[in-house]
């Protein structure tokens, strides 16, 4: 398997969204690893973007999605679930994608559908905040044989505060796949 480049993550974000369908997250635990394709996405664009965390500036927890893209943001919500999101962009744009669904490929026997399932089957929690996605236990990568893929846009899910932000179309799904949180 062929690793993003850090240029892969260094792109406008909504193009990096896109090209992340299809694409393998690998998170390697010890002797066990563990692979999903990413089958749905959203997109937050910077600081600019109401639903985004960055919306508030950098805090303690927003504080990697300002750093160089290709890391990992990964942060809790409700106090039970993780969310794991890639940064993008140049250092200072304060902007990622949020990977929401997975089809599980190897090492994955629970339910993919939904950003914090996808956490838990994947072993990803707090100690994944800020990791360098160009390292050797935690990537994404190519896969060995590329689908054709038909990309739905849709708005994104859960971000009714965020006004018109929340009607936006930045979230992408590989369309027909039955690994999508919701349609």
């Amino acid at each position: 398997m062929k690793k993003l480049s850090r240029e892969f993550y260094n792109r406008k974000t909504v193009e990096v969204a896109k090209d992340l369908l299809g694409k393998l997250l690998v998170h390697s635990i010890g002797k066990n690893v563990r692979v999903g394709k990413i089958t749905e996405v959203e997109a937050y664009v910077g600081p600019h973007d109401k639903a985004s965390h960055t919306s508030r500036g950098i805090t303690p927890r927003t504080k990697v999605m300002f750093g160089p893209p290709g890391h990992a943001y990964v942060y809790l919500i409700y106090g039970m679930h993780h969310c794991f999101n890639v940064v993008t962009e140049q250092a200072g744009h304060g902007s990622g994608v949020l990977i929401r669904s997975l089809e599980p490929v190897l090492g994955v026997t629970e339910n993919t559908k939904g950003p914090g399932r996808l956490c838990k089957a994947m072993g990803l929690d707090l100690n994944s905040y800020g990791h360098d996605l160009l390292s050797k236990d935690l990537f994404i990568a190519e896969p060995s044989v590329v689908d054709k893929i038909e990309i739905v846009a849709s708005p994104r899910v859960g971000v009714n505060y965020a006004g018109e932000w929340a009607k936006k179309p930045l979230r992408f799904y590989i369309k027909g796949s039955s690994y999508v949180s919701k349609k």
